[in-house]
């Protein structure tokens, strides 16, 4: 899978699935913008990764920064090939609990991003006639009722039907737009939850383990890739069996 002069950008790259996803891209040969919110991490990350990656800060939730930020990326590396939306947040809020202000932050960073982020690459993209575009949905997103994670489970299915429509729209300039619904994997997300919650989630899958963020970066990699030339809509599930669909 060589990714030789693809540019890609990745949200949420600072740490967990997004760092694995700037790890393996770059090894497969791609310029990658490590784009995050928490700059210092993002400079680490890219800086690891040697001189074809680059570290670019972005509010994912703010639409002005999103579009800012497919605009430097051209600047600094001549174009857009790839477009991997990771960013995401998933508080812990019950339904007696949540504030209409945390409902909007979760919407705005969850979903109105991918909306206006996809929408500024793939026309980036566009000229080029090839493209790829990987949305980060979630199990939750497949089967909602998670525990004290109602709206996150909504943003997530949203993906899911997002992934659908920019994927019919921009098949014509071959930009092809998938999307990977990860499981429980061991990032931020899940270590902090208290260690009940985490033991109840690995026995609850056929693997009984946590999925390590490279297993997540894999797949995503892949769908990048000339490999995944005849897949466009679909929603990969990546959770160790714990929904088969």
């Amino acid at each position: 899978m060589s990714f030789e002069n693809r540019v890609a950008i990745v949200t949420g790259a600072a740490q967990g699935i997004g760092k694995a996803v700037v790890e393996r891209m770059n090894r497969e040969g791609a310029s990658v913008a490590v784009a995050d919110i928490d700059i210092d991490l993002a400079q680490e990350v890219a800086k690891a990764a040697g001189n074809k990656a680059a570290a670019f800060r972005c509010d994912v939730g703010k639409t002005a920064q999103v579009e800012q930020l497919v605009k430097d990326v051209v600047a600094r590396f001549g174009k857009v090939d790839i477009l991997v939306n990771n960013a995401a947040i998933c508080p812990r809020i019950s339904i007696e609990d949540m504030t209409e202000e945390r409902f909007d932050q979760m919407i705005a960073i969850n979903l109105k991003s991918i909306f206006f982020l996809s929408r500024a690459a793939a026309e980036a993209m566009k000229p080029g006639k090839w493209g790829r575009i990987v949305n980060l949905s979630s199990t939750a997103g497949r089967v909602g009722g998670i525990f004290n994670a109602t709206v996150y489970g909504a943003t997530k299915a949203g993906v899911l039907s997002m992934t659908k429509s920019f994927a019919r729209h921009y098949a014509p300039y071959n930009i092809l737009v998938n999307a990977v619904a990860p499981g429980a994997v061991e990032t931020r997300l899940i270590t902090m939850m208290n260690q009940q919650s985490i033991d109840n989630t690995i026995q609850a899958g056929p693997l009984k383990r946590l999925a390590d963020p490279s297993e997540i970066a894999n797949v995503i990699t892949y769908l990048c890739s000339e490999e995944a030339s005849w897949m466009t809509g679909a929603t990969v599930d990546v959770n160790g069996g714990t929904l088969m669909v």
